[in-house]
């Protein structure tokens, strides 16, 4: 079963009450939605976001047992307001992000996450959508890809790597694209304790989905549906994620950005969030040797504030 990383912390934070409603933006295996559901019932409600059937039907099944209490949405967590109206909600308790690709992605080789087992290059969370992972390293020209690589994966070797990938092509495992990462990158720089390929990986991953960007517009919409002292909590797994959310809690908890000495307000900046937590709360040694997924794991918390405050 789906292990849920930081749970204590995350509920910590996140505080859900009976009777509140509250927001799992990335469903995955239900772990986290189950623990809130415990929390909120009787008389609360969560609504479940996720864009991967198979971690809905993963979710459904785990969750059953809470009724009409769970609502699951098959949609991009970007569209989280839209999701909202649809259910009639405009103001929300808390919403939680959990980032990244689940333990159940990672595992299933068709998937093509992972490289620890050969599968087709796919990557897709939503396998609706047309790109996959194999489109991008198959098509994309030689500069393209290598600035992809480093800009998603700040991967150093990013260039000897798309053009290997080049000369190689066409490339359809993720064993075949695996291996030529770890040819392609010298032995003596591989990094320690992770898989060379780990890095252009991550970095394919984040482009086939837009992860990104779709972080940077779900972001400003979830503070703004949450209600006055709401909780928005939010789990990384790399460092291009927890800059996205640090960066845009501190800019959402600023309010104004003109410059100093301006006389009066142009950008049209507003005070959204109290950040929570001045530094990300990390994994216990206990919880990193029982799950070791979570290793990487950081959590970083903010609060709404009033408006006019």
């Amino acid at each position: 079963m789906h292990i849920p990383v930081l749970l204590d912390e995350t509920m910590h934070w996140l505080r859900p009450r009976p009777g509140g409603v509250y927001v799992d933006a990335t469903l995955g295996g239900g772990g986290h939605a189950e623990a809130i559901l415990e929390r909120i019932l009787p008389g609360g409600r969560l609504i479940g976001i996720d864009r991967d059937d198979a971690a809905i039907d993963a979710a459904a099944r785990r969750l059953q047992r809470f009724g009409e209490a769970v609502v699951i949405v098959r949609d991009n967590f970007a569209a989280i307001k839209e999701v909202l109206a649809r259910q009639d909600l405009q103001q929300v308790d808390g919403i939680l992000f959990d980032l990244g690709a689940s333990s159940m992605q990672f595992a299933e080789a068709e998937r093509g996450f992972s490289f620890q087992e050969s599968g087709p290059l796919d990557m897709r969370m939503d396998r609706r959508q047309s790109t996959t992972a194999a489109d991008l390293v198959n098509r994309l020209p030689e500069r393209d890809l290598a600035d992809l690589i480093w800009r998603y994966g700040e991967e150093r070797w990013s260039r000897r790597v798309a053009r290997g990938i080049v000369a190689a092509r066409p490339l359809e495992t993720t064993e075949e694209l695996a291996g030529l990462v770890a040819r392609s990158i010298p032995r003596r720089a591989w990094p320690r304790g992770l898989h060379p390929a780990t890095r252009s990986f991550q970095a394919l991953r984040i482009a086939v989905n837009d992860e990104l960007l779709n972080l940077e517009k779900a972001l400003p919409n979830a503070a703004e549906v949450l209600r006055e002292a709401g909780r928005l909590c939010a789990i990384t797994f790399h460092s291009l994620e927890d800059r996205t959310i640090k960066h845009t809690f501190l800019r959402l908890s600023r309010g104004c950005t003109c410059p100093p000495g301006t006389s009066a307000c142009t950008c049209g900046g507003q005070r959204w969030l109290r950040v929570l937590t001045k530094k990300p709360v990390t994994p216990s040694p206990e919880e990193i040797e029982r799950n070791p997924r979570a290793r990487s794991a950081k959590l970083r918390a903010a609060e709404r504030i009033a408006t006019t405050e």
